[in-house]
């Protein structure tokens, strides 16, 4: 089974079908999905997602994490400090940054060794680096 980040972009196209990138994400779920295909996302994600998609489309997204649609991985309080210093080194003065979203997804990346990610920021998930330089796979 293929396991696969899920950032808050690809997650709101999902759901608003009026959005540009909602068809090819579509497509590309379910080609995956043929082969055995695990989506995992985090809490910024899905916050962030939340906020940003109009009503109904917020519930049913919500709906389909509950029923188990993506996997929402966990990081503890404590998971912070190590974040916060990646956003330090991401975020460029009055420039590009990294978000706790982004953020989130480059913990997991670290923790479980997941570097396929479907991101419609493709700008900074191409410049984001791995503490062991591995890059992100953007699908």
């Amino acid at each position: 089974m293929r396991s696969v980040l899920l950032d808050s972009g690809p997650l709101i196209a999902l759901f608003a079908v009026d959005d540009k990138h909602h068809a090819r994400l579509d497509r590309l779920i379910k080609k995956l999905s043929r082969d055995g295909l695990r989506l995992l996302t985090t809490w910024p994600c899905v916050v962030e997602a939340s906020y940003l998609l109009d009503i109904p489309q917020r519930f049913e997204m919500l709906h389909w994490v509950e029923l188990g649609g993506v996997i929402v991985y966990p990081f503890e309080p404590h998971n912070l400090t190590e974040m916060v210093k990646w956003m330090q080194q991401y975020t460029e003065p009055r420039g590009r940054e990294m978000d706790l979203a982004e953020d989130s997804l480059f913990w997991v990346a670290s923790e479980a060794g997941i570097l396929d990610i479907l991101t419609v920021d493709v700008a900074d998930f191409s410049r984001y680096r791995l503490p062991d330089k591995r890059v992100f796979n953007i699908l």
